[in-house]
């Protein structure tokens, strides 16, 4: 549970900026991430939510601008330790079991006592039965969920989700908020990119709309709802008013 102290900057985004040859994906966008927030990233089809989400990560690197993660610079190793992330599309090694992917992460990550969060993590996903296969055998929707336990299993306090719920059936979907929830109760700083508005409605505290790389609205959803005079609107509808025409 967290302190009543003052919570401190897990993530700061300087004046970022990504091109890709004349276009950018990323234009000058600064924001950041208190410990313990759920933040939901939202944004048509190429707003430049993966983009921002891979630079953070170091899987790009930024144009311009500053990216600092608990205080360190991006791609240090005290600010690689600080985050996990879950790629759209599971990265994972074919000739590796279930299990041994677990084995890899939490050794990667310096996790001890990891076997029962394991255990657990696939059990909720329920693929424990599964724990001794080769992924290469596994369908779309059983690699997402193994990446999510990967991501999961590092206990990181900063976690990156980009497009988590797609190729997951509703049982899995039910799981994974419900996954999420108790992780912001344990005080985990998340931030979830994903175009699925429903299920993350009632878990962020706040939203962020992106649309050709820079910040349309920041807020909590109360907060969006009062600037747009629609007091009873849902996430989908303050959603498309914020992003129509602009």
């Amino acid at each position: 549970m967290q302190g009543s102290g003052p919570r401190q900057s897990m993530l700061e985004i300087r004046q970022l900026t990504k091109r890709f040859g004349q276009s950018k994906a990323v234009d000058d966008l600064s924001l950041a991430l208190r410990e313990g927030e759920v933040v939901g990233l939202l944004g048509p089809n190429g707003a430049g939510k993966s983009t921002l989400i891979k630079c953070i990560v170091g899987l790009l690197r930024p144009t311009q601008g500053e990216i600092r993660l608990g205080g360190y610079a991006r791609g240090t190793r005290e600010a690689r330790r600080l985050s996990a992330y879950v790629p759209e599309i599971p990265q994972l090694y074919g000739m590796l079991t279930v299990w041994e992917h677990l084995q890899f992460i939490a050794g990667a990550y310096e996790v001890s006592g990891w076997e029962g969060r394991a255990e657990e993590l696939l059990s909720l996903f329920e693929i424990w039965e599964r724990r001794d296969d080769f992924v290469k055998g596994l369908s779309k929707g059983m690699r997402q969920k193994l990446s999510l336990c990967c991501g999961v299993l590092t206990d990181a306090p900063f976690l990156l989700f980009d497009e988590p719920m797609v190729g997951l059936d509703p049982r899995a979907i039910k799981n994974l908020k419900d996954l999420i929830q108790s992780l912001k109760e344990r005080g985990k700083t998340l931030f979830i990119s994903t175009h699925l508005l429903d299920p993350i409605e009632n878990i962020c505290n706040r939203v962020i709309v992106l649309k050709q790389g820079r910040i349309l609205a920041d807020g909590s959803l109360e907060e969006l709802r009062r600037r747009l005079g629609e007091e009873q609107a849902s996430l989908e509808e303050v959603f498309l008013e914020v992003t129509a025409d602009v």
